[in-house]
């Protein structure tokens, strides 16, 4: 088995993190759920943020939608796949294990809501360029984000070995 060299630092970011993650994602689910009736829209900065209280029982853009049974199998092969990479992951790549618990924590977020309701609870509403944007939660951003981390060091690390392939020509 491969030892994964956390220090006790790392383990404490870690859940920390997964618990305000998935705790401030649910907690601001349940408030917009108790002040926004369902499709009601509230102006942040108008004609560009606004939270906007939706359903969802699709993935974004409302792809996949209706398939319950289907993303909780996705949930359970992306909890392995996610532990799975987290294990193989070097101390050094701080960027990617953090993004893979961002990743595991919006998931987590947004399971819950799948397994309660049925639907996942969203709120957050940008129109950028005139663009309404698909209405997202805080689960979304931290999924978003931690895929994010985890691409920037692929590319550091890619980065990296060229640069040392090209020095040893």
């Amino acid at each position: 088995m491969k030892k994964l060299n956390l220090t006790y630092k790392n383990i404490v970011l870690y859940v920390v993190s997964f618990v305000i993650i998935v705790g401030g994602d649910q907690i601001t689910k349940i408030i917009v759920d108790h002040t926004l009736s369902l499709g009601a829209s509230y102006s942040i900065i108008d004609r560009f943020f606004y939270f906007t209280y939706s359903h969802n029982d699709g993935a974004a853009w409302g792809i996949l939608s209706g398939k319950l049974n289907l993303f909780f199998v996705i949930a359970i092969i992306a909890t392995i796949g996610i532990i799975y990479y987290f294990v193989q992951s070097q101390p050094y790549q701080k960027l990617t294990r953090f993004g893979l618990v961002l990743i595991f924590s919006g998931m987590i977020g947004n399971l819950i809501d799948r397994i309660y309701f049925g639907y996942v609870r969203d709120f957050i509403d940008f129109i950028i360029f005139g663009y309404d944007f698909p209405i997202f939660n805080v689960a979304d951003m931290a999924i978003t984000i931690g895929f994010v981390l985890v691409i920037i060091e692929v590319g550091i690390e890619e980065y990296k070995a060229w640069k040392i392939s090209k020095s040893e020509l």
